[in-house]
């Protein structure tokens, strides 16, 4: 199964956004994550999910950003709140062992004003 990140978009500061990850097949039995890659900065974890929906976020989101799924829509959302502009990034959804591995498809571009 592939992921692709969608719904990035410009917006100001405090806003929120809700990017998409669709499943190109069934997402039930694959652990996801959210991940950023901020310009000139190596790419981090910003939130996990497992399949039986553990939960994980990186210190610097946790608070504002939500992650969920819906497994019957082959989709994982992460919601975003209180934007700031140190959360301009690249993002990108994949499953934990592709990201592991390396392999990173298409992200989308996030890029909070102040």
């Amino acid at each position: 199964v592939q992921l692709q990140a969608s719904g990035g978009g410009l917006v100001q500061g405090g806003d929120s956004l809700r990017l998409s990850c669709q499943g190109s097949g069934a997402i039930f039995s694959i652990n996801v994550g959210w991940y950023r890659q901020a310009p000139g900065k190596q790419r981090e974890v910003v939130a996990t999910i497992s399949t039986g929906g553990i939960i994980y976020y990186g210190d610097s989101v946790k608070g504002r950003f939500t992650i969920s799924r819906d497994n019957a829509k082959n989709t994982v959302y992460l919601q975003m709140n209180s934007l700031k502009p140190e959360d301009t990034a690249v993002y990108y959804c994949n499953t934990l062992i592709r990201a592991r591995a390396g392999y990173w498809g298409q992200g989308t571009l996030v890029t909070v004003s102040s």
